[in-house]
């Protein structure tokens, strides 16, 4: 289990990195086009009918996929109080029922929101904008958000599964936490 352990952590480290790059670079291009937008509001006369739109579909794009992404960086919301009193042998056993609960709740997310992009995709729906924007475009972003989150929390799970069955609880949690 720990050999295909490796083998998931690299595979997901590459995901998970191609993601962020894609979420950065769509934040990038939010604030470029805003700018450009201000640009040619202020000193052409001349605003733009897109940015708006392209812009909100941006930052909600890389606010999806940007979830696998924070969870894998520990940049993701913890109450620090409490996790700092428990022991690391009842860390990773918290850790096992959050992950178990985050992997359900991913799961079921990734599920519905794929139908809903799927069922967008079917029946042609499009943004009554402008720009009439397949709203399975923007829609995909949830179910591949979710899909990263739930692999990395898959990866979080089989590491403690192999930290208790090795009865390994050594932990650099207050590392972490002192960052």
């Amino acid at each position: 289990m720990e050999k295909f352990l490796l083998i998931y952590e690299k595979f997901l480290k590459v995901l998970t990195k191609l993601v962020g790059v894609i979420a950065g670079a769509l934040v990038m291009y939010c604030a470029f086009s805003i700018v450009w937008e201000v640009i040619a509001r202020g000193l052409l006369n001349a605003p733009t009918e897109w940015v708006m739109e392209i812009s909100t579909y941006c930052i909600l794009i890389a606010g999806f996929l940007g979830m696998g992404v924070a969870y894998a960086g520990k940049k993701h919301i913890h109450v620090d109080i409490f996790v700092s009193q428990m022991s690391p042998k009842m860390l990773t056993y918290v850790e096992v029922f959050t992950s178990l609960l985050g992997i359900f709740y991913s799961y079921i997310f990734t599920v519905y929101s794929w139908d809903m992009a799927m069922l967008s995709l079917e029946l042609n729906n499009c943004a009554p904008t402008t720009l009439g924007t397949p709203l399975w475009i923007p829609q995909m972003s949830m179910p591949l958000g979710f899909g990263v989150l739930l692999l990395q929390l898959v990866r979080t799970l089989l590491e403690d599964i192999i930290k208790i069955k090795n009865n390994d609880f050594t932990r650099d949690f207050e590392k972490e936490v002192s960052k």
